[in-house]
């Protein structure tokens, strides 16, 4: 059972299984593997993969809306139970708390500063409030108990600002597609000229990063201002 592992999941009191690679299977519940077929063991979808009993199609159809073993193998595989070993759940907690981190210090910020506290100093306020990281749970679903644990050490904020932002004609389409992907364009302009004026609402926490990346982009010659 060493190269082996269940991964259990529970929908409305009925129990589905799939049998997959431990290592892989982590890869892919972490995002670092996008291919499931190298992770199962076999594409057969259980309800008790240790009496080797296989779930009913019309349960399979009525759980996940679909009887495609791959996809609904990689549901039960991103939201199911993963027996972990003490090793693969170290590595899963300390990966989990490296984005839990990194998705706080873009997205919050110190209400007094304005500025986004540094990562390495949200992770030592995690571990001064011994906060801790579910190897299971997703991220996102993390976050917010996450900052209201860490409101007793440091001061946190989710603000968003609005950038009115001036591209000149030569770096204005690369830009345009920049912008989208950063934030929410909340106006644009194409002047006459060939340049772009647009508003772009940010988390404010992105500031610095969207200044910088707007500078490299058009070697210094955009104007960006913070709209009052």
């Amino acid at each position: 059972m060493a190269d082996m592992t269940v991964v259990k999941f529970s929908f409305e009191g009925e129990r589905f299984e799939v049998l997959v690679k431990p290592d892989p299977a982590l890869d892919f519940r972490m995002g670092k593997k996008k291919d499931i077929s190298g992770v199962l063991m076999s594409d057969e979808i259980y309800s008790d993969a240790k009496r080797g009993t296989r779930a009913s199609t019309d349960k399979i159809l009525k759980a996940f809306k679909t009887e495609d073993p791959a996809e609904v193998a990689a549901h039960i595989l991103m939201h199911g139970d993963l027996g972990l070993t003490t090793d693969q759940r170290r590595k899963m907690v300390d990966e989990k708390r490296k984005q839990i981190v990194d998705g706080i210090a873009r997205t919050y910020v110190d209400p007094r500063s304005h500025l986004p506290h540094p990562p390495v100093r949200i992770m030592q306020a995690m571990k001064d409030a011994r906060i801790t990281v579910d190897a299971q749970k997703p991220v996102s679903e993390q976050i917010a108990r996450v900052v209201d644990e860490l409101r007793s050490v440091i001061p946190l904020k989710s603000e968003t600002m609005t950038l009115h932002i001036t591209v000149p004609a030569q770096y204005a389409a690369q830009s345009y597609s920049v912008l989208k992907s950063v934030g929410t364009l909340k106006g644009e302009e194409w002047l006459s000229n060939g340049s772009l004026s647009a508003r772009l609402e940010i988390p404010a926490a992105l500031r610095p990063d969207v200044l910088d990346r707007i500078a490299s982009i058009t070697k210094g010659t955009a104007s960006a201002e913070v709209e009052q």
